[in-house]
C-alpha cells in the first residue's frame, strides 16, 4: 500500500515510530491532498511525499 510505504520513510527520516509516524500522517495536510486527489498527489513518489511529509512535521514542531 502506497500510505504504508510513506509512512515508512517519513518514520526513518524523523526518527518517530511507526505508530507516531502514522498518527502525524493522517492528521496531517498532505493526507488530506493525497486523499482528496487535489493535483494529483496521489500519482506523485513515495519519497517525494515523504518529504512532503517531512516539511510539514518540521514547520510544525518549529512552531512549537
Amino acid at each position: 500500500m502506497k500510505y504504508a510505504r510513506i509512512v515508512a520513510i517519513f518514520a526513518k527520516e524523523s526518527g518517530l515510530s511507526l505508530e507516531d509516524a502514522l498518527a502525524f500522517f493522517y492528521d496531517s495536510d498532505t493526507y488530506n491532498l493525497i486523499s482528496e486527489g487535489v493535483a494529483d498527489m496521489h500519482c506523485r513518489s513515495d519519497e517525494y511525499l515523504a518529504d512532503e511529509l517531512m516539511l510539514e512535521y518540521k514547520e510544525q514542531v518549529c512552531s512549537q
